[in-house]
């Protein structure tokens, strides 16, 4: 029986008690935060937590241009570190296991200095911030993203080789099945070539909405999650179809993202989980 989450990213305009609300009448389990504190009342988000039966699977942070641990500038990689730290304060106050950590910005596709020194910048930073982050006892999750968003970490394979680079018992890796589908030969495989050091994964269909409505087949991915006797939360991250998915959620997104993708998409996959061997 698996768990499931749903990344209230899609949702950050909302009251976070409405979204709580929603995923308890669904039959959720968690709620995979979006990674910026400054929005959180603590107290509040335990609140309704509690009043709703949830907990925090993990926590998306968001990795802006300024939140560079591999910048060239050391003003900016130090901005990238004091944020992750921000975040894994945030984890160890909402009672997040997981949080995600990425070596370099989102949307950066090419690197900005020599590659050998921005991969030494970035490992020394997450090292710096995994030691941090098992003092609160929050465990770090790699997430590879597709070539038009990342160009460093694309596959699951390249993850696993920071997590060695980075040589900390408290970092993983996870994937999300939409950045799978574009980059992997196997998404399936991929999962178990991972094992035990896959901590996460997010769904979305290939057009990056509810599972079933788009055409991938989830099957061979839950049977793998299986296989692996899959540990975490089955977690769902949706976005608009678009270059820009953050300037179409600061415009809003339609009716159905809210209550039908959310319904819709743990029944998709509670029938897939029904008939796996």
């Amino acid at each position: 029986m698996f768990k499931y989450s749903f990344c209230n990213l899609v949702w950050f305009k909302e009251e976070l008690t409405k979204s709580l609300d929603r995923l308890a009448r669904y039959g959720y389990d968690a709620i995979d935060l979006y990674g910026e504190p400054s929005v959180y009342n603590y107290s509040d988000v335990r609140k309704g937590l509690k009043d709703n039966g949830l907990v925090v699977s993990s926590i998306c942070a968001i990795y802006s241009a300024e939140r560079d641990l591999a910048h060239p500038d050391a003003a900016v990689r130090k901005v990238g570190l004091d944020y992750v730290k921000s975040v894994v304060d945030m984890a160890a106050e909402v009672g997040a296991l997981t949080m995600g950590v990425a070596p370099t910005s989102c949307m950066k596709t090419a690197p900005l200095a020599n590659r050998e020194d921005e991969i030494k910048w970035a490992v020394e930073n997450i090292q710096i911030a995994a030691d941090y982050a098992k003092q609160h006892n929050v465990k770090f999750i790699f997430e590879p993203w597709n070539r038009y968003e990342h160009y460093w970490l694309n596959r699951v394979d390249q993850a696993l080789e920071l997590v060695k680079q980075v040589g900390r018992d408290n970092v993983g890796v996870m994937g999300d099945v939409f950045h799978m589908n574009i980059e992997e030969i196997s998404v399936d495989d991929a999962i178990r070539n991972a094992g035990d050091l896959f901590w996460n994964v997010h769904l979305a269909d290939s057009n990056r909405a509810a599972p079933g409505v788009g055409h991938f087949d989830f099957t061979p991915v839950m049977q793998a999650l299986k296989d692996i006797n899959y540990q975490g939360y089955v977690s769902y991250e949706i976005l608009p179809a678009s270059a820009d998915p953050f300037g179409v959620l600061e415009k809003g997104v339609g009716e159905e993202w809210m209550d039908e993708y959310a319904k819709q998409s743990i029944e998709h996959i509670k029938a897939i989980e029904k008939n796996l061997k």
